[in-house]
């Protein structure tokens, strides 16, 4: 009877939990995910693993992207199926999720059956509100992207998203009525102030997008048949954005007939997607308007977070660069790996990820921080008492300055995920570390261990010291797990749950430690290591370069000559409202807010200009002082991130969006007119 009354009093406290979903953008199966991809899932888990902690009923979800236009052209260049291909990417990106040791709870993949029906009713729903309407797409694409955008949306003619050129497109589409809900949307978002977060992800969407009004969105396709078919009009295909954007309550088992499995009536709505900035404006705007359109309540949070970086720059295959997390796991193990990209992102600016930085990091923090406390204090709890920590109370005023550390960390780490400072969090975990090794430094062990007098406040110190570990421990568990699981065993203890991490004492006094201590993290011998990681990552550039010949082997035929669409005609008195003449380059800076402007000041003639180009990377500031470029110099001046530009740089474009100053052939003066 017992036994059946503690049942149903934990089964009764697991109902009270109070519900938690959290979730990932879906990855996108053009490929294997790099590092800077996977840093998304383990920020994720990092915070479910946190909420299951605090005692919440967590649903995390993740998943695949798999349908589009890139996916059928890789897939023809593969010489497979679409399905084949996503099939095999899809494992591969699963592969290193669970390679990350993350706890997610749903893998969803836009090629279930479920999901894709779901998306037909979606679709089929909005269009008989009068949501959807049919009509005609002429304007310019971004195939990487697959987005739409108007020619003032482009940013010095390319994708104001990933600066790569656009093509013109045409075609038959459906639209959905983005404006119908532009109101009721900037109403939400200031109304509800931690909606979208960073506050500066906020700004943007609002100045951006919102307040200059928003055109409506087209979300279908006729131009390639990898995707959901519109059931009704099967020439059409939903386009990514519904297609995609609905995982996240699909994979809750919505039903839009009503008969939507419980799950989805508990989770939603979504306490948090986690996402990357450049895809804000489709998780802040066109899937709340989605909610909006069909009823349902908004989620409570999108945070955009910042991207991890290569020390060199953003990770490229075509620059070789590209760092896979199965590689670094490799060369330091899954825990360390989790504790570099967590610890090295800031909250809201770029991080930057850098094979000096992570041996740095293995030697200093998770080595000699972390790692060396864990092992001498046990091994001086072996050596000095056989293992045994007792507590005998023997106190001293330095006990208390470290109690303070410890039982306060607790509260600033929750304090520090509420807003989800992840970083900010970990540092506070291993402040406690650093603590308990200079509470060692302060109370000398090895001196006390000399004193016969001595012995009972030895141990004290040496039961302090695995209280405090244990503690810190179970505040490190979200963010490194198995380390956190290895501490725990070797001090022979489970770990603290939330209501136990703020109070000393309770680690059982007499429990005896592990006598084997095993090296939790081993220093690296930095030479050897970057030989290894440098014949690594050049035989990735080899591979690339490898393939970049192959490819203009192949292409040689047309190598000199570049077709693009023409533009319509227009008169001489058309092109002389133009005013072109040449300019001299007297200084040149980075553009703060932006990773592809630059900031010139020209001098053209007597007057000195300031153009703002999306050239950064092509040129760097150093290269572009001096030089002698021609200038369109009566265009309207415009604010570009910000920054005031008067004027523009021409330059030319080759098929692969390498852009090159155009200069005067002979030695002219600035000012001189470009006719």
């Amino acid at each position: 009877m017992k036994k059946q009354t503690a049942f149903a009093a934990e089964s009764e406290k697991n109902t009270m939990k109070k519900p938690y979903y959290i979730t990932t953008a879906i990855a996108y199966t053009s490929g294997k995910p790099h590092i800077g991809n996977t840093y998304e899932i383990v920020l994720a888990d990092s915070i479910a693993r946190f909420k299951r902690m605090q005692g919440y009923d967590v649903r995390f979800q993740t998943g695949t992207d798999e349908h589009g236009q890139k996916i059928e052209l890789k897939a023809a260049e593969a010489g497979k199926t679409p399905k084949q291909f996503v099939d095999e990417v899809a494992g591969e990106i699963k592969k290193t999720f669970d390679l990350m040791n993350t706890s997610y709870d749903k893998f969803i993949r836009t090629t279930d059956d479920y999901h894709e029906k779901q998306v037909q009713k979606i679709f089929k729903k909005l269009y008989d509100k009068g949501d959807i309407y049919k009509s005609e797409y002429e304007g310019m694409y971004c195939t990487p992207c697959e987005s739409f955008f108007t020619a003032s949306q482009l940013v010095d003619g390319k994708c104001p998203d990933c600066g790569r050129p656009c093509t013109p497109a045409k075609e038959e589409a459906y639209f959905f009525r983005m404006s119908k809900y532009a109101d009721k949307l900037i109403s939400y978002i200031n109304e509800h102030p931690d909606f979208i977060q960073p506050e500066s992800r906020k700004n943007e969407m609002m100045n951006n997008f919102l307040l200059p009004g928003l055109q409506d969105l087209c979300v279908s396709r006729t131009s390639f048949k990898w995707g959901i078919p519109v059931d009704f009009d099967p020439k059409h295909v939903v386009y990514v954005w519904i297609d995609a954007l609905s995982n996240y309550i699909t994979g809750l088992g919505f039903d839009l007939d009503g008969n939507s499995d419980p799950m989805f009536e508990k989770y939603w709505p979504a306490d948090l997607h986690l996402i990357g900035k450049d895809i804000l404006r489709f998780h802040t705007i066109y899937w709340p308007i989605m909610l909006m359109a069909l009823d349902l309540p908004l989620p409570k949070q999108v945070f955009g977070h910042p991207w991890l970086l290569q020390g060199d720059g953003k990770m490229s295959k075509s620059k070789g660069n590209v760092i896979y997390a199965d590689e670094l796991v490799h060369f330091f193990g899954v825990d360390a790996v989790r504790y570099f990209v967590l610890h090295e992102m800031p909250f809201e600016n770029d991080g930057v990820i850098s094979w000096d930085l992570m041996i740095e990091r293995m030697n200093s923090d998770l080595a000699n921080t972390l790692g060396n406390l864990v092992n001498r204090t046990i091994s001086m709890t072996n050596k000095y008492f056989g293992g045994v920590a007792v507590n005998y109370g023997v106190s001293d005023p330095v006990d208390e300055s470290l109690f303070e550390v410890v039982t306060s960390t607790a509260s600033k780490v929750t304090a520090r995920m509420d807003k989800l400072r992840v970083a900010d969090a970990i540092t506070d975990i291993f402040t406690l570390f650093k603590r308990c090794n200079k509470y060692i430094d302060e109370t000398a062990p090895w001196v006390l261990a000399k004193d016969e007098s001595k012995k009972e406040r030895l141990s004290t110190v040496m039961y302090n010291l695995i209280d405090s570990i244990l503690i810190g421990a179970s505040l490190l568990e979200p963010f490194m797990p198995e380390t956190a699981k290895k501490i725990a065993d070797s001090l022979n203890a489970p770990l603290r749950t939330m209501d136990q991490v703020s109070t000393m004492g309770t680690y059982p006094s007499g429990n005896k430690v592990t006598d084997q201590p095993q090296i939790l993290f081993a220093r690296v011998d930095a030479e050897k290591m970057m030989e290894e990681v440098n014949a690594l990552m050049e035989s990735k550039k080899a591979a690339v370069k490898d393939a970049s010949e192959e490819t203009a082997e192949d292409e040689k035929e047309d190598e000199d000559v570049i077709d693009i669409e023409p533009k319509e005609e227009i008169t001489y008195e058309d092109f002389s409202k133009m005013q072109f003449q040449v300019g001299e380059i007297i200084s040149c800076e980075a553009v703060k807010k932006s990773k592809k402007l630059l900031c010139s000041q020209v001098k053209i003639g007597s007057q000195v200009k300031q153009i703002v180009s999306g050239i950064k990377a092509h040129y760097t500031p150093e290269e572009m002082v001096g030089k002698k470029v021609m200038v369109l110099v009566n265009l309207k001046p415009a604010k570009l991130a910000g920054v005031l530009s008067e004027g523009m740089l021409l330059c030319a474009e080759d098929a692969d969006g390498n852009l090159a100053l155009m200069t005067p052939e002979k030695k002219m003066p600035a000012g001189a007119e470009i006719c």
